[in-house]
């Protein structure tokens, strides 16, 4: 039980990360998987393209098809929605951060 919670609140995070780094550059899902287990998020990419998907159709991202040697990639860019979003988030973060620590 405590694993299911634990994913559900670090799908939260993972968001924010994906928002945060979508805002700074273009990513693609490769790229965020890597930075993800940068952070210490052991996510694949089969749970990674779906968030990915949910985000750009919830209009928090944006999502742009290029032709990267000879193959389709999809690069997602944060909205000003996902700003909002974002900045929404980071706010609420500080203040449960001040509280718990």
């Amino acid at each position: 039980m405590t694993d299911k919670v634990l994913r559900k609140l670090f799908l939260g995070f993972i968001q924010i990360h994906i928002l945060y780094h979508a805002k700074e550059h273009p990513v693609y899902g490769a790229w965020m998987v890597e930075e993800l287990r940068e952070h210490g998020y052991d996510i694949s990419a089969g749970t990674l393209y779906p968030i990915l998907h949910s985000m750009d159709k919830d209009g928090l991202l944006v999502k742009e098809d290029r032709n990267v040697e000879g193959k389709i990639r999809k690069y997602y860019t944060t909205t000003d929605k996902g700003k909002t979003v974002l900045n929404e988030a980071r706010n609420r973060a500080y203040e449960l951060f001040k509280e718990i620590n």
